[in-house]
């Protein structure tokens, strides 16, 4: 039976480190860019489409938006789509944006 050393760490962990398992464990890092996703949203969208839509889910590249209006869900399906899109794109640089899907239910 050979003798054991305890080895100690190499020193006391950085603080950035700390803080970044600190915001993942309380999911702040999440709701920061929720945060960031529905400002965008409204900005791009702007504000009279915005106060009749929310943000639903980003997933996969896909941002999926709930719309109160079947009026508006079509309008924005057909002819705001795209231009909506463009926008966000240059909102968010850092996301993968690749479509905007709409779906009617409730806005807020």
């Amino acid at each position: 039976m050979g003798i054991r050393f305890f080895k100690p760490e190499k020193g006391p962990e950085k603080i950035g480190d700390i803080l970044s398992k600190l915001f993942v464990a309380k999911g702040w890092g999440r709701k920061q860019e929720r945060l960031k996703l529905e400002k965008s949203w409204a900005e791009a969208a702007g504000e009279e489409y915005a106060e009749h839509t929310r943000v639903i889910v980003l997933k996969k590249g896909v941002l999926e938006v709930s719309v109160d209006s079947s009026a508006l869900l079509q309008e924005l399906t057909q002819y705001q789509k795209r231009p909506i899109l463009t926008r966000l794109r240059k909102l968010l640089p850092a996301s993968v944006l690749t479509d905007l899907r709409f779906k009617y239910g409730k806005a807020k």
